[in-house]
C-alpha cells in the first residue's frame, strides 16, 4: 500500500488562523490579560467564538500561539556580518518591534498578568528564555572568536543588552531607538578594536 499522500495546507484555514492570531494581538494590546475575551477576538477577527475553538483550546493557548508566531515570522537578516553586526542587527530588532508593533503594546499587560496567573508566568519565562538563545549563543560564537571580550558571561550579557530595550520601553517615556543600538553595543561589550 502507497503511503498516505499529505494534504497541502487549505490556504483559507491558514488565512483565517492568520487573521485571528492579528485579532489576538489586537484584543491583548487594547484589553490586558484579564479583559481579554475570545468572544472579543471572533468579533474582531469577523469569525465565530466555534472557529477559535476548533485550533486553540482557551485564551492561553491563543496568546501562546500569537506570540510565537510573531516571534518565528519577524527577525532581521542574519546570513552575513561580524558577529557584532549581527547582534547590532538583534538590537535594532527588538528595539523597532517594541516601540512600534503591538507585541510592545501587549508587553506591559502580559508582565502584570503573569504576576498574577501561574500558567501565563510559566508561558512567559519560556517563551523569553527560548528568545533569548540565538542571542545568547551569538554571543558566545562572538566571544569564542575573539569578537567580543573573553571575559563576558553570554546570557548575562544578553540580558544586559536586552534589559536596556525592555527598560526603556516598560519604565520611560522614551522609546530605545533602533539607532541606539551600535552605542548600547560599545557601552556593554566595548568598542570595536
Amino acid at each position: 500500500m502507497p503511503p498516505a499522500l499529505k494534504r497541502a495546507p487549505d490556504p483559507r484555514i491558514e488565512r483565517s488562523r492568520q487573521v485571528i492570531l492579528a485579532a489576538a494581538l489586537e484584543e491583548l494590546g487594547a484589553s490586558g490579560y484579564g479583559g481579554f475575551a475570545i468572544e472579543s477576538v471572533a468579533s474582531r477577527a469577523g469569525v465565530g467564538k466555534s472557529t477559535i475553538y476548533r485550533h486553540w483550546p482557551d485564551k492561553l493557548a491563543l496568546i501562546a500561539d500569537t506570540f510565537r508566531t510573531l516571534h518565528q515570522e519577524g527577525g532581521p537578516d542574519l546570513a552575513t556580518g561580524s558577529a557584532r553586526d549581527k547582534l547590532r542587527r538583534i538590537l535594532a530588532h527588538v528595539a523597532d518591534v517594541l516601540a512600534s508593533s503591538p507585541f510592545g503594546t501587549c508587553l506591559p499587560a502580559m508582565i502584570d498578568a503573569a504576576e498574577r496567573d501561574p500558567a501565563l508566568r510559566d508561558f512567559h519565562y519560556r517563551f523569553q528564555s527560548e528568545a533569548r538563545k540565538p542571542t545568547v549563543a551569538l554571543i558566545a560564537a562572538g566571544i569564542a572568536s575573539g569578537d567580543f571580550p573573553a571575559d563576558r558571561d553570554p546570557e548575562l550579557t544578553a540580558q544586559a543588552l536586552l534589559g536596556a530595550i525592555f527598560f526603556r520601553r516598560l519604565m520611560t517615556e522614551t522609546r530605545f531607538a533602533p539607532e541606539e543600538a551600535g552605542a548600547l553595543l560599545d557601552s556593554v561589550l566595548g568598542s570595536e578594536g
